[in-house]
């Protein structure tokens, strides 16, 4: 049970209302619950999502539901895609015609050196249950079928007015701070009056949920994450369910041209995926249609008082690549342990201007390349002008994902000693320590257990430096998170008795980071680096000091 202040009879009061209970949603409330934070979320509608839509959960994601002690329950989820690996692209399903796109998407298992995770295929209408059964495991206060209506702030937090919609009752919730994770229309988002920018709209489809028996014979033992279907006459992307019986099928949809949703009639949506996979006979039911847009746009900032925008609602990305559910995820976690540092008085208010600073030109960046993406992969329903294909800076170039996905930096915000010139979405993938980029993965023991150096990251600030060095830096850690009242853990690397964790094999930690063996990297709960000092201080606790007041606004 969360521990609210009761302000009257319909009122109650919470550090942190969450507004919007889909995926960012539920993993906001998930990152708020494991850093101990009591809050309040609020979703409109009765339950989670029943439609399988935003599928790829890339290896950042998955390394972030690790941490938070979910991955196991995701890939159990999963399970009946996990050998989904590649994109076809073809005229159609019947003979050998088309080309793999990708049909790895982890080819030769060269991502075992950035990561201890891997990609992972669990659907929306999947991965919603998980996250919701986890959030309150942990407390979270959950409530669907409930919705906001009204909202205002003041210097000292947000009253907000919500509606059951079962019941008609009405609450008054006064919280500290409001997350806003309710979609790309978001009406907090309208309210607070932020604009937008990017191209806006860039294609529509109608996305087509259907069963069909004897689809799985025609697709034989090509395990596609998702086909592209490029009969001009009747193309499509058709993704599997089970591989089995149920399959999803993305057909264009043209409202620009006076098309509308009523002419996708069952007839003409079965001849169309007959036609798209080249079986005019072939068996197929209609059992669910939603429309969806696919645009690109950002919001103009993340955060108004104290209201912070995650997820859709701060961004609209082209689906393909998944990039957009996976950026508001990410945005979920950067918050999170920010809310979390602010609330429990150990960091200053000014922390959470970096959340803009941060998270909002990650969302340019990889914007631009998702719609790049979705010319790559000739999107069904997508023709864009000439002159937007491949510009959007480092994010819109033709290329991998990793980059995108794992290596994106934050040269501005809550880091010190960051390159500011550096790109937001590097052209490969660097992971060497440098402050501002997600901290280097390698494999240690700690007491005996095998963990990567990303378990360490999750509800404190960590300082790592060598156990074979003079221990000035470890003994600083703990003087200073005395004196400053920060969570502040300091593990000392080595193969000496003094060592807290064994780098696996020869592995030099210092090496790994970027430091020499008397240095060391500070590393923010959400694992990325804040500061390293790459060789000694004269006075490592006063050095140590200072930059954690900067870090966290404790002036």
């Amino acid at each position: 049970m969360n521990r609210f202040e009761e302000a009257g009879e319909n009122g109650l009061h919470t550090p942190v209302l969450v507004v919007g209970g889909s995926l960012v949603g539920l993993s906001t409330s998930l990152f708020l619950g494991r850093l101990g934070v009591p809050h309040v979320l609020v979703e409109k509608h009765a339950g989670t999502s029943m439609h399988p839509r935003g599928r790829g959960n890339n290896v950042r994601t998955m390394e972030i539901f690790r941490v938070a002690g979910v991955q196991r329950r995701i890939e159990e989820a999963a399970s009946v895609l996990a050998d989904n690996h590649g994109i076809l692209q073809t005229p159609t399903l019947v003979g050998d015609a088309g080309e793999w796109l990708f049909k790895e998407i982890d080819p030769g298992g060269g991502l075992a050196r950035f990561s201890p995770g891997a990609w992972c295929l669990c659907s929306q209408n999947d991965l919603e249950p998980v996250l919701l059964r986890s959030a309150r495991e942990l407390g979270g206060d959950l409530r669907f079928s409930t919705e906001l209506m009204s909202f205002e702030q003041d210097s000292d937090g947000v009253t907000a007015k919500v509606k059951s919609r079962e019941t008609g009752e009405h609450t008054t919730i006064r919280a500290d701070y409001l997350v806003a994770a309710d979609g790309p229309r978001s009406p907090i988002r309208d309210a607070l009056r932020i604009g937008q920018t990017g191209p806006g709209d860039l294609f529509h489809n109608v996305s087509l949920t259907f069963t069909s028996r004897d689809l799985a014979e025609v697709v034989g033992d090509r395990r596609f994450i998702v086909c592209y279907l490029t009969d001009p006459a009747a193309d499509g992307a058709l993704l599997p369910v089970d591989n089995e019986e149920h399959w999803v099928f993305h057909a264009p949809w043209h409202p620009e041209h006076g098309e509308t949703l009523e002419e996708f009639t069952d007839e003409r949506c079965v001849e169309h995926i007959r036609r798209a996979v080249g079986v005019p006979d072939l068996d197929v039911e209609i059992t669910g249609r939603a429309a969806w847009h696919a645009a690109e746009r950002v919001a103009e900032r993340y955060a108004r008082g104290r209201v912070f925008l995650a997820g859709d609602s701060a961004h609209e990305m082209s689906p393909t690549g998944a990039f957009g559910s996976n950026t508001g995820i990410q945005d979920a976690h950067n918050l999170a342990w920010k809310l979390s540092a602010v609330l429990a008085g150990w960091a200053g208010p000014g922390l959470l201007e970096s959340y803009d600073a941060e998270r909002r030109p990650v969302a340019e960046a990889t914007s631009a390349r998702a719609s790049s993406r979705s010319v790559e992969h000739s999107h069904p329903g997508y023709t864009p002008e000439p002159a937007a294909v491949g510009q959007g800076g480092p994010g819109g170039r033709k290329g991998g994902i990793l980059n995108v996905a794992l290596a994106y930096r934050y040269p501005r915000g809550a880091v010190l000693g960051a390159d500011t010139a550096a790109p937001v979405v590097p052209e490969g993938v660097r992971l060497t320590g440098e402050p501002g980029t997600r901290a280097p993965h390698m494999w240690l023991t700690r007491a005996g257990s095998r963990i990567s150096a990303l378990d360490l990251y999750e509800r404190s600030m960590v300082l790592l430096s060598s156990a074979d060095g003079t221990g000035a830096w470890h003994a600083a850690a703990k003087d200073t998170a005395r004196q400053l009242s920060v969570p502040l853990d300091s593990y000392r690397i080595g193969g000496g008795p003094e060592a807290d964790l064994v780098p696996a094999g020869d592995a030099d930690w210092a090496q790994v980071h970027g430091v020499s063996a008397e240095g060391a990297v500070l590393v923010r709960p959400d694992g990325f680096v804040a500061w390293r000092s790459e060789g000694p201080s004269k006075d490592p606790r006063t050095t140590l000091r200072k930059a954690l007041i900067a870090l966290l606004d404790q002036a």
